[in-house]
């Protein structure tokens, strides 16, 4: 093993590098901490493994796209402001125009039948998906009975209509009661904390007892400056839309809504969509509860953050509501806006907040509030699923006959994922296919 340090990474070097990141992380939340832990700490030896997680617990407590948020992270320890917003922007921005692409091509072509036998082929296998995902994290989470308990009354809550943060808190709470009860150690074991340390034997460029960089260290007055600029900018640009469109307008009603899903949902991607569904489908009407199954669908083939199917809702609802003399126009800058405020948040947690974190590099445990949090967005991603089975099986509603074949297409699919571990790609490349291949025959 290499026991040299690496060279200092030059900026440059680092743009690339996320740029690069952007491009290719297809494969959901879980995939891309991967894959950035493959190649910042085993193969370029960027981070030691230890700030790594370090740093993946700090965006696991907080509400939003940790996966996102962990770039951010990495990019503002190796080169500070700077290098936290190109991580971060680069991150999402390939996401972004390619799923604005894709809502374009939805909205003109959606209807025709090719675009429809693709739609009916990705169906099955975003419901699959959204299964694999309850499976994951079950398999993670749900190791006691009180566990089982929280998840099960969080669906409970789902299905009466129990707002999504209400929910969180409420399990929250459940486990921070577990842990008063069990008492455990200081440090219990958290998010993958316990792995054995792999680059133990080889230093990284920043390593565990590399000096700290200047912009790391904790000072009250930068928390307060960043913190400020961070909630100024929110404020001048919902300001700016509430008072050159006034207060019920589309884009300042998504501004507003967004801010709040990026604020109040914990657990990742999955977790965000039943929160923005309902929203967008019931509350606000941008999008039919179809539609956002389709764009859901044309998410998962995007790489980058599966959240992005916000900036698809965004489109669409601009689209529709015609909010400039051009639709497309509309839809552009409905769905930059619904990504500026989705994301806004992160980049102050992480900029403002980043070097308390570095402040503590022994969190105290949040092990059991944590687990029963991840608990009950088990529930909410239940639900979530069962909606999607809804709009893929029954699409004429309750009183029509299901659609067999997507029916027996979303169990294929979910073998696939869950027994056999076949990937996401291949997943939704094989469901397209047979949704073509029906079209033709049929």
């Amino acid at each position: 093993m290499h026991h040299d340090t690496p060279a200092p990474v030059s900026f440059r070097e680092a743009l690339k590098f996320w740029f690069w990141l952007g491009c290719i992380s297809f494969g959901g939340p879980a995939g891309q901490i991967a894959l950035m832990h493959t190649e910042l700490v085993e193969r370029r030896r960027w981070i030691s493994e230890k700030r790594y997680l370090h740093a993946l617990q700090y965006c696991m407590l907080l509400p939003g796209p940790e996966a996102q948020q962990l770039a951010t992270y990495m990019g503002w320890l190796m080169h500070g402001t700077r290098g936290g917003i190109a991580a971060g922007a680069l991150f999402v921005l390939p996401s972004l125009l390619l799923m604005i692409v894709l809502a374009w091509a939805y909205s003109a072509w959606g209807q025709h039948p090719w675009g429809q036998a693709i739609l009916w082929g990705l169906k099955p296998a975003v419901t699959a998906l959204v299964i694999q995902a309850v499976h994951r994290i079950g398999m993670r989470t749900l190791k006691a009975r009180w566990l089982w308990w929280v998840a099960g009354l969080s669906l409970l809550g789902m299905i009466w209509d129990v707002p999504f943060p209400l929910i969180v808190a409420a399990a929250a709470f459940t486990g921070w009661q577990m842990q008063k009860q069990h008492a455990l150690p200081a440090a219990g074991p958290s998010h993958g904390a316990s792995q054995p340390n792999t680059a133990s034997e080889s230093l990284a460029w920043l390593d565990d007892h590399s000096p700290a960089p200047a912009h790391t260290l904790y000072s009250h007055d930068r928390l307060i400056k960043k913190s400020a600029f961070g909630v100024g900018l929110w404020v001048l640009t919902l300001g700016a839309l509430a008072l050159l469109l006034g207060g019920h307008h589309t884009l300042t009603r998504m501004g507003g809504f967004f801010t709040q899903a990026a604020l109040v949902t914990f657990g990742g991607a999955y977790a965000v969509l039943p929160f923005v569904t309902h929203a967008a489908v019931t509350q606000y009407g941008w999008v039919t509860a179809a539609q956002m199954m389709d764009g859901l669908a044309l998410g998962e083939t995007t790489p980058g953050p599966l959240i992005m199917v916000v900036a698809f809702v965004g489109f669409l609802g601009g689209h529709s509501q015609a909010i400039t003399g051009s639709p497309l126009l509309g839809g552009i800058i409905a769905a930059c806006v619904v990504t500026w405020f989705t994301f806004l948040p992160s980049f102050v947690f992480i900029l403002a907040g980043g070097p308390l974190v570095e402040s503590t590099r022994h969190m105290p445990s949040l092990a059991l509030p944590m687990q029963a949090i991840s608990a009950a967005v088990i529930g909410v991603i239940l639900h979530l699923a069962g909606i999607f089975a809804r709009q893929t099986w029954l699409p004429g509603g309750w009183h029509m006959l299901p659609d067999l074949a997507a029916v027996a297409l979303t169990l294929l699919a979910t073998w696939a994922l869950v027994k056999k571990g076949v990937s996401v790609f291949k997943v939704l490349l094989a469901c397209v296919l047979l949704g073509l291949l029906k079209t033709a025959l049929f």
